[in-house]
């Protein structure tokens, strides 16, 4: 287990093992790569970030995953697999969030990408995103390093 202070004072609790903080956590968030890119999408409000969103009443967790990857980046889900789940303690509420790997096989252009605007391909995500104004909080802390060295180390 990983604990850390984010972007937002917060304490979290990153753990690559199985559902360590919930068996139906209300959150999902999803590391894609499509032809060998990284899948992004574009928030409205936040900036880049992977797909991800809160999971649906009467969906599990995997499913909304897949749901969230379709409207926010068109990516249609090859293979997901889940990888870790995160707690964050913040002001008032703990948000317990799942981390899926997928690899999107087809992107399909939509009408409307709901609360962002749409697709994102980079071939490599900057060195410090951290400090990139681009990039939504959610891609700030040590969820997103942690993760990539554990799919890194995984899926290789």
């Amino acid at each position: 287990m990983h604990t850390f202070i984010d972007h937002y004072n917060n304490e979290v609790i990153l753990s690559f093992q199985d559902h360590p903080f919930s068996k139906n956590p209300k959150h999902v968030w999803v590391i894609c790569r499509y032809e060998d890119k990284w899948l992004l999408t574009s928030h409205s409000r936040r900036g880049l970030e992977f797909p991800g969103g809160k999971v649906e009443h009467g969906e599990e967790a995997k499913d909304a995953a897949i749901r969230e990857v379709k409207e926010e980046t068109g990516g249609n889900v090859h293979s997901i697999t889940y990888i870790g789940q995160y707690k964050v303690s913040g002001k008032g509420k703990t948000i317990i969030k799942n981390i899926y790997y997928a690899i999107i096989d087809q992107l399909v252009k939509q009408e409307d990408y709901l609360e962002t605007n749409g697709p994102v391909l980079l071939s490599a995500l900057p060195a410090n995103v951290t400090n990139d104004p681009r990039f939504s909080f959610i891609m700030k802390d040590e969820v997103l390093t942690y993760s990539l060295e554990y799919i890194r180390k995984s899926f290789a």
